[in-house]
Order: structure tokens, then C-alpha cells, then sequence
């Protein structure tokens, strides 16, 4: 399981999009292994319920097997909010989480539905951080994980593949992860936070003056809007050249 979204994500090189029915596989579904992993989760994972023809198509979008945790996320969920939504995790879409794992990277790390990705954005979370999966665009770890950091605008490899990413959502402890980024009487806010938006601070957290997450403003913008100002901003500031 832990080397299979590696492997298909390679074999998205070919622009041949593979049909439906050879991406679903009921032989060897990852869904129960996958289900297992929520029921014994230390942290709070909501499974957003799925919309059948809306995940058949990101299904067919992504490529992805559903013989893979990801295929099976895709297929089986519209998404997974972890932490009472501080984290969420890419699926086939739903109202709370309005986008889809394959529409969400089209433009980003791939102009058209087949091509192989450079990378791919698998999850997010309130503060504009981004999870992504190294598709060769990253480094030499093909298949691990990265997290796009809001406090300085790197590209941290975390050494975990996609797998192990989902257990990490599960069961680590997410205020160590996050220390110093949670904010007083945080989770009463983003429970109530729309999964296609988060909050945008002042100062900005990659700066000197924005460490104190506490002291800074916080509003609610649309995950496009940071997303775009966080690649912009890492050219400006010549991290990107």
C-alpha cells in the first residue's frame, strides 16, 4: 500500500487516461484498511459523506486505483476533516469541502486530466499550510510528502508517504505539529470554518512580527486567494527564482 500511489503516480506519464472500471477494484479494496484506520484514530476524523457521480468522475480525473488509500478516499468520501476541520484531506467533494482532489490541482500541478503531476495537493489546513505529495517536482523522494509552510514559505519534506500521512492525521499529536500556531479558543472557530476557506493572519506568519499567532488579525478568505498569495509571495521574496 505504502509504495502503490507511488507507483501510479508514474504510471500517469502515459497522457492514455485508463477507463473507469480498471481504476475500481473490488477484489482488494483499500476502503476497509482505510475505514480501520478512522475507527481507531486518537484524533477526530469526520468522513464527509459521497457523492456517487461526482466521485466516479474524480476517480476517473485522478487515476488513482482504489486499491490505493488515495483511490479509496476519492471513491469512497468527499473529503475527511480532521481535528474538527483543522486539517482536510482531499477527496471527491462535498458541500463542507467543496473540491475535488483531481479539480483542485488541474492548473497547479497539471494542465490537463492524464498528465503526470509534478506534484499533488492532497490536503490543507486553516492557516494556508498545503500537504503535498512529491511527484518528481520536489525533489528526488518521489511518492513522499511535503508540507508547504505558512510561517516561512518552504516546501518541508516531512519523509512520509501518502499512507503514512494519513495515519500521521490520525493519530499524532497535532498541537506539538502545530505548536505555536493555534490560537486561543481556536477549534470553536474552525469548526465553524467552510473547507474552501481559511483564515488569513497580519501579520503574515512567515514574518518577524507575526510569530505571535495570538496578537495578529485573523479573516476568513478563499483557499484559491492564499494559495496564489503564497506562491506570489515566495517569488517577491526571491525563494523562488
Amino acid at each position: 500500500m505504502i509504495f502503490l500511489t507511488l507507483s501510479i503516480m508514474t504510471a500517469r506519464g502515459q497522457n492514455k487516461m485508463r477507463p473507469f472500471d480498471e481504476l475500481v477494484n473490488d477484489i482488494d479494496p483499500a476502503w476497509p484498511l482505510v475505514q480501520g484506520w478512522i475507527v481507531s484514530a486518537k484524533n477526530k476524523v469526520e468522513v464527509l459523506p459521497v457523492d456517487t457521480i461526482q466521485a466516479k468522475a474524480a476517480v476517473y480525473k485522478a487515476q488513482v486505483t482504489t486499491r490505493s488509500p488515495m483511490g479509496a478516499i476519492i471513491y469512497m468520501t468527499g473529503g475527511l476533516l480532521i481535528d474538527d476541520g483543522w486539517i482536510r484531506i482531499l477527496g471527491s467533494g462535498n458541500t463542507k469541502l467543496n473540491r475535488t482532489l483531481p479539480d483542485w490541482n488541474k492548473s497547479k500541478s497539471f494542465n490537463e486530466f492524464g498528465e503526470a503531476p509534478s506534484f499533488l495537493l492532497i490536503a490543507d489546513d486553516v492557516i494556508g499550510g498545503f500537504f503535498l505529495l512529491n511527484g518528481g517536482g520536489l525533489g528526488k523522494d518521489l511518492g513522499k510528502v511535503y508540507y508547504f509552510s505558512p510561517d516561512n514559505l518552504q516546501y518541508e519534506a516531512l519523509n512520509i508517504s501518502y499512507t503514512e500521512f494519513l495515519l500521521f492525521c490520525f493519530n499524532n499529536n497535532l498541537d506539538k505539529f502545530y505548536k505555536n500556531q493555534r490560537w486561543i479558543d481556536w477549534r470553536k472557530e474552525v469548526s465553524k470554518l467552510d473547507g474552501n476557506h481559511v483564515f488569513s493572519f497580519y501579520p503574515f506568519l512567515w514574518t518577524k512580527e507575526g510569530k505571535d499567532i495570538n496578537k495578529d488579525t485573523r479573516k476568513e478568505v478563499p483557499i484559491d486567494e492564499q494559495y496564489n498569495l503564497n506562491i506570489e509571495m515566495r517569488k517577491q521574496l526571491g525563494i523562488d527564482k
